[in-house]
């Protein structure tokens, strides 16, 4: 019975800096979490990645003690620690579409990181557009997404310096010169999205 304990220990101490890295990876992206298979693949991966970085950076380094380096805690701490940065560096690359842009530029793939078009063209506009927002009921908002919902059919967009246009002008009666400092408009709501950039947004202030 002690037998199994210490192996059913060992196990997780192996499993646990991959399932924690695979945590900080859907917490910290946008990327829509996969099944209970897919979860265990990816925690698996990260598994296998870490406890390889952890024995080539630590456990084979010549100037720790023998004594410590046969301590289990030390060798989970040093797995958790691995995983994390391994974690942080994956989002990174994600967030960032690091690696689908060089592979881009080399011909391998047309795709991005991103987990749609939705997410990708926000991101690519974002901080440096306005937009109009194409209502139900053939209403449209003009404002600064503040924040937007990185999935298309759920979420709300948070929407400043909002005005409503009427025929390309803004509302006499909407909401400019008020003191709404933001709107939430709810995703379900919204039937296109129009991108205008800083430069537009400033002619049509002159």
């Amino acid at each position: 019975m002690s037998w199994a304990s210490s192996e059913a220990v060992g196990v997780l101490t192996f499993l646990l800096p991959g399932f924690l890295a695979a945590t900080i990876f859907y917490s910290l992206t946008s990327r829509p979490e996969p099944g209970v298979f897919g979860r265990i693949i990816h925690a698996l991966s990260f598994t296998v990645v870490g406890q390889a970085l952890t024995a080539l950076l630590f456990l084979s380094d010549s100037t720790i003690d023998e004594p410590v380096r046969r301590n289990d805690g030390y060798d989970l701490l040093s797995s958790i620690c691995v995983s994390v940065a391994l974690a942080l560096i994956s989002v990174y690359i994600m967030n960032n579409d690091t690696l689908h842009s060089v592979l881009r530029r080399i011909g391998v793939t047309k795709e991005t990181s991103y987990p749609s078009e939705w997410y990708s063209t926000f991101t690519r506009h974002h901080p440096d557009c306005y937009v109009i927002l194409h209502l139900d009921g053939q209403r449209r908002l003009y404002g600064y997404p503040e924040e937007w919902p990185s999935d298309p059919n759920k979420g709300h967009f948070r929407m400043a310096e909002t005005e409503w246009l009427t025929d390309d002008v803004a509302d006499a009666n909407g909401l400019a010169g008020t003191d709404v400092s933001a709107i939430l408009v709810p995703v379900p709501q919204v039937e296109m999205v129009e991108f205008l950039s800083m430069k537009t947004v400033e002619r049509s202030k002159e």
